[in-house]
């Protein structure tokens, strides 16, 4: 990526993505190997008048040795000033931007996978609080790298498969728009319209059907769909995700029945890789877990706490975004969540319920993960409290 583009990539990032105001304190989430963007986003951070910018490095090689050396009981400790630090960015109002991308996929794919799904690091579930809070204003986006590009396109050259990963993510980005400011603005008015929308509807559940998935989750009397914008507490509107084409909302905890079967691979936050997995839920516990490879990491990590293998999200992803389109596995649950429609293991977000009283039937979890269910031949269908079927999604076009 050129320099020109490069400054253009972090400018979206942080003007139109966390919305840096003048005088925030902007933390930047990263690992090894995405310096070049970094330094981007810090110094256009700095030119939107940031009063500092204070970068977090995760070395996955560092947790490796972790996972293969520490003693067994001290493999879930986490050291208090991680979440007291993401704490005080709410505290301070700070904005947040994270970068996504895998650095060092399949690194402990030959580590014990019980004690690799004990560390949980770099997720720490005061994260989830302050995005529960409002409290600051926040932006995922991804970072290409060559080892990532290799991943993607293994069959490719390292210089030529890089050139495609960063073509792609541009184009996912709608950087190769004159204005994808304006672009996103447009497809963002889009998603919250028909986030709006199915709010108003009130459905009692949604019923996932498609391809090896037939899931019926409950959702909440309160609760609302979300898309696109979010808000802090004090009035700073903010793109959570850039890219974003889903619509949300975190359902009755208590309520999912039936079984999934996931249309593409679950990268942990780790860099496991969990492929072909198969998910069934009773009660709104899942009660069996299985996949074709790193099933027994996500069973341990589902079973951290007692939220975590429960439902904080369900989402909803049309057939009018970029990601689908190109029918490229990326390995980084950003796009690939925004490709398809996926549910969500873990913490849900307080946020999206109206009733104060209700909101306590959020899910709660220390983690939150997402992983995708949908295809373009899933049909999706609201249910009405008295029983009454509803067409949502059907290949990939809303119905309702």
């Amino acid at each position: 990526m050129d320099d020109a583009t490069l400054e253009r990539f972090a400018e979206l990032i942080v003007s139109f993505g966390a919305n840096v105001q003048p005088d925030q304190i902007v933390s930047i989430a990263c690992e090894p190997g995405k310096e070049p963007l970094v330094r981007a986003i810090a110094a256009s951070a700095y030119r939107r008048g940031a009063r500092f910018v204070d970068v977090s490095w995760f070395d996955p090689w560092v947790k490796r040795a972790r996972i293969e050396y520490a003693r067994e009981e001290t493999l879930d400790y986490v050291p208090p000033w991680l979440g007291e630090r993401v704490l005080a960015l709410g505290e301070h109002r700070a904005a947040r931007i994270a970068l996504s991308g895998p650095a060092a996929l399949g690194l402990l794919q030959d580590l014990d996978p019980v004690r690799a799904g004990r560390d949980r690091l770099p997720a720490v579930k005061e994260s989830g609080q302050v995005v529960s809070d409002r409290t600051t204003n926040w932006t995922i986006a991804p970072c290409p790298t060559p080892a990532w590009a290799q991943l993607v396109y293994p069959r490719l050259a390292r210089d030529a498969a890089l050139a495609r990963l960063e073509r792609e993510l541009l184009h996912v980005c709608r950087l190769d728009e004159d204005d994808p400011v304006a672009v996103w603005r447009r497809r963002a008015d889009r998603l919250v319209s028909v986030a709006q929308r199915l709010t108003a509807r009130r459905f009692d559940a949604i019923h996932y059907e498609g391809r090896g998935t037939d899931l019926t989750v409950g959702l909440l009397a309160s609760g609302t769909w979300q898309a696109a914008r979010f808000e802090t507490v004090d009035g700073i509107a903010h793109m959570p995700n850039i890219p974003t084409e889903e619509v949300f909302t975190s359902p009755d905890p208590q309520r999912a029945d039936g079984h999934v079967t996931s249309t593409k691979p679950l990268v942990l936050i780790d860099g496991s890789v969990v492929r072909g997995l198969r998910v069934r839920f009773e009660g709104g516990r899942a009660v069996s877990i299985d996949a074709e490879e790193g099933a027994e990491t996500l069973r341990t990590v589902c079973a951290s706490d007692d939220g975590a293998a429960r439902l904080g999200e369900v989402a909803l992803v049309d057939g009018e975004g970029r990601i689908g389109a190109l029918e490229t596995v990326f390995y980084d649950t950003l796009l690939d969540e925004n490709a398809a429609s996926h549910i969500a293991f873990g913490r849900g977000f307080e946020f999206v319920v109206s009733d104060e009283r209700e909101r306590a039937r959020v899910n709660e979890s220390a983690l939150h993960i997402d992983f995708m269910i949908g295809s373009p031949e899933m049909t999706v269908t609201g249910i009405t409290a008295d029983g009454e079927r509803v067409p949502v999604l059907v290949q990939g076009s809303w119905a309702f």
